[in-house]
């Protein structure tokens, strides 16, 4: 368990962002044989055989075809998301300040604590769009250095901070780059960076996709190494867990597929979200490719999607935040999420398709639902149900810290969530 565990820690150090996160997958599909698909040919899928494609370098879809008989067709999909809460680099960024500061202008990504950021080094990544030989080209980056910190204001200067303090995102936020000659501008610091890391010139960059990022690493946590501490794990997790429980599948006869979602974070309303037509035009095309258009119908009324996405655990200093009977506790087995007003996915039935799963696995599992006077968060589930017609349930492994810079879960929930993952890529679909 402690060796899934600190690959965990590991993949989730070198995947800063959707984009790293996405890339880094393919590298591992490619080291297990997986073919990729490109979406600008056709596509002939062959049973037995395994694939992946990619969606604008943020998504990503990988699957094992299972029978290519019509007759047999059957969708068995575990999704995800590789997006995490906090800062995007805003263009025309650079700002002044005090004459021979240089600061960063960045907006809010999705819903972080915004305290938690404070004080630690920090540094950027994403994607570099540049101009070469007359095209337009893409680059993941990640700057490996200590690059950026957000100070805090000192206690005598802000004698309330520990009484509760309201945070402006465009005033507190905003980390400090490095300094400057009082008679020199700023324009250009940032992609005098980025050129070099990128290793073209900076007149050559045109724009870019960053985000803030920390630089420690996870760790295991508690007396006998019970919890893992990292940043991202909401929800590169989920999507490491589900990705390494495809390939080290065993073979069947449903289709098994893994698909990680950009954008859930702020609401997956994009080509790379939940939302976007990528996802179920790539099932309809591997229909299409077995020759009948009527394999992708049956397959989703056969099959089963797992949305897999952290959930709240009970918080030891905040019971009154939890349901009185709905307590997720660390280390005590996957979570099925309900909700009356439609925010996750799952049915009575669904639930009860994942409970059988985690007895197969021989696993416990746990509830969650929000306080009824708390209105509570959402995931892909119901945005994906819009586009699928297909069973499914909203589950992930408890979570303290949820959106903090580093998150919190239990050691032991990691091995339980992946064994339930393999269970469900060896079941039948008449045994679902």
């Amino acid at each position: 368990m402690k060796k899934m565990n600190q690959d965990l820690m590991d993949f989730l150090g070198k995947s800063p962002t959707s984009y790293q996160l996405v890339s880094n997958l393919a590298m591992e599909l490619e080291k297990r044989d997986f073919i990729k698909l490109s979406k600008d040919v056709p596509w002939d899928v062959k049973e037995g055989e395994k694939y992946y494609f990619s969606q604008k370098g943020g998504a990503i879809v990988a699957f094992i075809m299972g029978s290519t008989k019509v007759e047999e067709f059957s969708f068995h999909i575990i999704g995800s998301h590789g997006d995490s809460p906090g800062f995007r680099i805003k263009p025309n960024s650079e700002m002044k300040a005090g004459k021979s500061y240089v600061k960063l202008n960045t907006e809010v990504y999705g819903g972080p604590i915004y305290s938690t950021w404070y004080d630690r080094p920090l540094t950027i990544a994403g994607q570099v769009s540049f101009s070469k030989n007359g095209r337009v080209e893409s680059e993941n980056i990640y700057v490996d250095k200590d690059l950026l910190i957000i100070p805090n204001l000192a206690i005598h200067m802000n004698r309330e901070v520990n009484s509760g303090y309201k945070f402006n995102p465009q005033k507190d936020t905003l980390p400090l780059l490095g300094m400057v000659e009082e008679k020199l501008e700023t324009d250009g610091y940032l992609l005098e960076v980025l050129s070099e890391f990128c290793n073209v010139k900076k007149e050559e960059i045109l724009d870019f996709d960053l985000f803030l990022c920390p630089r420690e690493k996870g760790t295991f946590v508690g007396a006998k190494e019970e919890f893992i501490s990292s940043p991202r794990l909401d929800d590169g997790s989920m999507a490491y867990l589900s990705m390494r429980a495809l390939w080290e599948s065993k073979p069947s006869k449903a289709t098994k597929m893994v698909v990680v979602f950009d954008h859930e974070e702020i609401g997956s309303h994009t080509i790379a979200g939940a939302q976007g037509a990528f996802f179920r035009d790539g099932l309809e095309r591997i229909a299409l490719s077995v020759g009948h258009r009527e394999a992708y119908y049956l397959g989703m009324e056969r099959g089963y999607m797992i949305s897999a996405d952290l959930t709240h655990a009970f918080h030891p200093n905040y019971e009154e935040a939890a349901d009185p009977t709905n307590r997720p506790i660390l280390n005590k087995g996957p979570v099925i999420k309900t909700a009356a007003n439609g925010s996750y996915s799952t049915t009575g039935k669904t639930s009860a398709i994942f409970q059988e799963l985690c007895k197969g696995a021989e696993v416990p599992y746990q509830f969650f639902t929000n306080r009824s006077d708390k209105r509570g968060g959402s995931t892909i589930g119901p945005i994906a149900l819009e586009k699928l017609n297909i069973d499914m349930v909203d589950v992930g492994t408890p979570c303290l810290s949820m959106h903090s810079i580093r998150e919190l879960v239990g050691s032991d929930d990691q091995k339980s969530m992946y064994k339930v993952f393999l269970e469900f890529f060896h079941k039948k679909r008449d045994r679902l």
